[in-house]
């Protein structure tokens, strides 16, 4: 009874202080990969075979970008994405079906995004490459993402995936009849 008169007491007259708010993350920077946020129909450049539906949400105060990564066939996987004001550097931490993950690091370039990092296995059981992945805003609203593998440590290229994310179609509402 005592400690509680005691606690009670100590909480009437201690000034609380306010919690220190979340970093703000409403900049102009944060904001350059928000071109590729959406729901998307995804297909191989060149094609009109859907491989897969993404969703991508900008989320938690706009500090993240996360993407839902939903193939048609295959495993899905996903990706959470974020700015780093300290080092002016875009992150990406890449989560699949298989075990392990992929953390890529880059920049906005004009129109888009590049981000690398070094994948296990990409050519094989004990292959491992580095990724460059390249995203890109198209004139007509639909998003590239192109990457490149290297097994040499950047010094020579390959193409490795080219896929256009195209905005999902919103349903139409039935006319009444």
């Amino acid at each position: 009874m005592i400690a509680s008169l005691i606690a009670f007491t100590l909480s009437q007259t201690v000034p609380q202080e306010a919690p220190t708010p979340p970093p703000a993350c409403n900049t102009a920077e944060h904001a350059k990969f928000d071109f590729w946020v959406g729901e998307w129909d995804v297909f191989p450049n060149g094609s009109d075979t859907q491989v897969a539906r993404s969703k991508i949400e900008r989320l938690y105060a706009g500090c993240a970008i996360r993407e839902n990564w939903m193939p048609l066939q295959g495993a899905g996987g996903g990706s959470l994405n974020s700015f780093d004001p300290k080092t002016g550097r875009w992150h990406q931490t890449w989560i699949g079906g298989s075990p392990g993950r992929v953390e890529f690091v880059g920049g906005a370039i004009e129109g888009g995004m590049v981000l690398q990092g070094y994948w296990n296995n990409i050519g094989g059981p004990g292959k491992n490459g580095l990724v460059k992945m390249t995203y890109t805003l198209r004139e007509d609203g639909s998003v590239r993402q192109y990457g490149q593998v290297s097994f040499d440590h950047g010094t020579n290229w390959a193409d490795s995936f080219d896929l256009i994310y195209r905005p999902k179609p919103t349903a139409k509402p039935k006319d009444d009849e």
